[in-house]
């Protein structure tokens, strides 16, 4: 394609290094550079040579039109809105549902329609992609419930969180089934010289990422060998269509939990650059949006 949006990926971790790799196989995206702290880059550098990597946006070559925020969610609230007052759009994965996820739109939407920019918040798998299945459902079962069944697998915002207790020197959190809507979690800690397991184990459990849940802690001399970053998510609906009852809907998947995340948010990053100025769940962008290729090409192969 002779047009490429340009796009930057700020952070590295798990979720940016696969972002990083689905921009480079995106037909109508050009990678631009990545943005890590100090401290990573040589990392960086080693794990993909060739790739501009800088500490700062603004050492890029040229402004890039989209930047990818792989960044913790608490991050996201202060990344977000400095470039979108550049002009750059956003796109994040910011995973933490209710109030924060309301809140963090309101952050976003003045200086994205001071500057005339979008952004897309939340594009990842949950939320973000079963937020969609489960409102088609809705759409094809006007009545009843949806239960919905996590894990087991790893969750990357609570072990990220977990981490960034001091005394902390590595954190895997684990999303095991339970109850439908139940988040019912197991965290491995492995800990620094010195460090009282429950002292931060006290702190960790009153984080709001995990007060709300059922919650175990172990400490582990090793996190590495513990860690597989699989995933998986069932949703069910059992409801009504035109007054008719006993309607059963089924979503079953198991995918690897990083790579899928920035899938979603490279596709994400494709769809904020046709938006309007302004901020948007992936649940209001039209499912086109997402997609490399013309409504004609789709047709041909869906409709």
């Amino acid at each position: 394609m002779a047009n490429k949006y340009k796009v930057a990926v700020i952070g590295c971790g798990h979720i940016g290094s696969y972002a990083v790799r689905a921009v480079r196989l995106a037909p109508d995206l050009d990678l631009l550079g990545i943005i890590e702290r100090q401290t990573c880059i040589d990392k960086v550098k080693n794990d993909f040579p060739g790739t501009l990597t800088v500490e700062d946006i603004r050492d890029l070559p040229d402004k890039p039109d989209v930047a990818v925020l792989t960044v913790p969610s608490r991050n996201v609230e202060k990344t977000a809105p400095e470039l979108l007052e550049q002009g750059i759009r956003t796109v994040d994965c910011f995973d933490m549902h209710g109030e924060p996820f309301l809140h963090l739109r309101d952050a976003l939407e003045p200086p994205a329609l001071k500057a005339g920019a979008a952004s897309v918040m939340g594009a990842g798998v949950d939320p973000g992609m079963s937020t969609i299945i489960r409102a088609l459902f809705e759409v094809w079962t006007p009545t009843g419930l949806t239960y919905v069944t996590y894990g087991p697998g790893m969750s990357m915002g609570h072990t990220v969180a977990a981490k960034s207790y001091p005394g902390v020197k590595d954190a895997l959190s684990i999303t095991r089934p339970g109850d439908p809507g139940c988040h019912n979690r197991d965290l491995y800690l492995e800990l620094e010289p010195d460090a009282e397991f429950e002292k931060i184990k006290s702190a960790i459990l009153e984080d709001s990422y995990f007060k709300h849940d059922s919650v175990r802690v172990f400490q582990v001399p090793d996190v590495a060998p513990l860690v597989d970053m699989g995933h998986a998510i069932q949703i069910h609906r059992k409801g009504g269509a035109s007054g008719v009852d006993n309607q059963l809907l089924n979503f079953d998947t198991t995918f690897h939990n990083p790579a899928s995340t920035a899938q979603v948010m490279i596709a994400a990053a494709r769809a904020v650059m046709k938006l309007a100025p302004g901020v948007y769940t992936m649940l209001e962008i039209p499912p086109l949006y997402f997609l490399p290729f013309t409504l004609e090409e789709v047709m041909q192969r869906i409709v």
